[in-house]
């Protein structure tokens, strides 16, 4: 068998291979930049997110806000203790509306919420509450 013979065929099949691994080549090194590009946009928004927060707890306003938290039931149920920007808060003998409000007013508020504890007994319910801001 003589090579000289199939001397073009076989520089077509040693072309087609290269131009397939050129293709596969470039074809990962566009994944690996949209991986990329998708990281980097996701970490654009994480740190936009993290501003926005920083923003909302920074807020001068936030321990008038918590205040109202005092407000929303009457001061005969509420053991309240504020240190700094931690408050430990413990609601008794509410009612199923002054729950539902309580927690929906603490639900708007941008604070951590360390502990919450919501227990039934009979008809009345107690809540304790930690949190910082």
């Amino acid at each position: 068998m003589s090579w000289k013979r199939y001397q073009n065929e076989l520089m077509v099949f040693v072309g087609g291979v290269l131009l397939l691994l050129a293709l596969l080549y470039k074809h990962q090194g566009y994944q690996i930049q949209q991986r990329e590009m998708a990281t980097r946009l996701q970490e654009i928004h994480d740190f936009k997110e993290i501003v926005a927060l920083k923003r909302v707890w920074d807020d001068k306003q936030m321990t008038k806000r918590i205040e109202k938290l005092k407000q929303v039931v009457p001061a005969s149920k509420v053991i309240w203790r504020k240190k700094g920007k931690k408050l430990t808060a413990t609601y008794s003998k509410l009612s199923a509306k002054e729950l539902n409000q309580l927690v929906s007013k603490l639900l708007t508020l941008a604070v951590e919420i360390t502990k919450l504890g919501i227990t039934k007994r009979d008809t009345e319910y107690r809540v304790e509450l930690r949190c910082k801001w």
